[in-house]
């Protein structure tokens, strides 16, 4: 069957997704390992040259005042900010959830309270109840940040005790855990279905 004029299918489309990783400092390489398994082609970012190819872009985990100073010492608060106006999703994990909130990045109507859920000593993981991701999903807490004055256009999609944990605004998905520690692929699974949308909606 001739298929060169086809339209992909969902699945297809998604193997020629690239995600960028912000891969200044943190644990960058557990996403790519897992957006490489959904089929995503992952790619470091370090640049804003390297900011100008990818569909979406990940800004993970690790610390965030030295994740902050890479940044701005690499110039790249610029070219993530045109990523994210051109309607090109980006998913914030735990330090890279407060680089995403209004007194940062500003990606995010929300701000952040550091290490809210305790010291390295406290970290934890857990099952959440996240309907919108198609059930529960494993999270894993080390030095958490917590969720502050969640604006009208935030939409919460798990909480812990009562806590908002993960929400979306748009094409934003930030979380105060580590998705990528652990074996559950939905949270990076439905990343890639907002980016697969936008891709072929044009990112209208």
């Amino acid at each position: 069957m001739d298929r060169s004029n086809a339209v992909p299918t969902a699945t297809e489309a998604r193997t020629r997704l690239r995600i960028g990783a912000l891969a200044s400092q943190g644990d960058f390489a557990a996403h790519a390992e897992m957006l490489g398994s959904l089929g995503a082609d992952p790619v470091e970012v370090r640049t804003s040259d390297e900011l100008e190819g990818p569909d979406g872009l990940v800004i993970p985990g690790g610390e965030s005042t030295t994740i902050t100073k890479a940044i701005e010492r690499d110039g790249l608060e610029p070219a993530i900010r045109a990523h994210a106006e051109a309607g090109r999703p980006v998913l914030g994990t735990c330090a890279g959830m407060i680089i995403c909130d209004r007194e940062h990045l500003g990606l995010v109507d929300a701000t952040a309270e550091r290490n809210a859920f305790g010291r390295q000593i406290d970290s934890f993981e857990t099952t959440l109840d996240a309907p919108a991701l198609g059930g529960a999903i494993d999270a894993v807490f080390i030095r958490a940040p917590r969720f502050q004055g969640l604006g009208p256009d935030v939409a919460t999609l798990a909480v812990y005790d009562g806590e908002p944990v993960l929400v979306r605004e748009g094409r934003l998905l930030a979380m105060t855990f580590h998705p990528e520690l652990t074996r559950d692929s939905k949270l990076h699974a439905y990343f890639l279905t907002m980016v697969q949308t936008t891709t072929l909606t044009g990112r209208s």
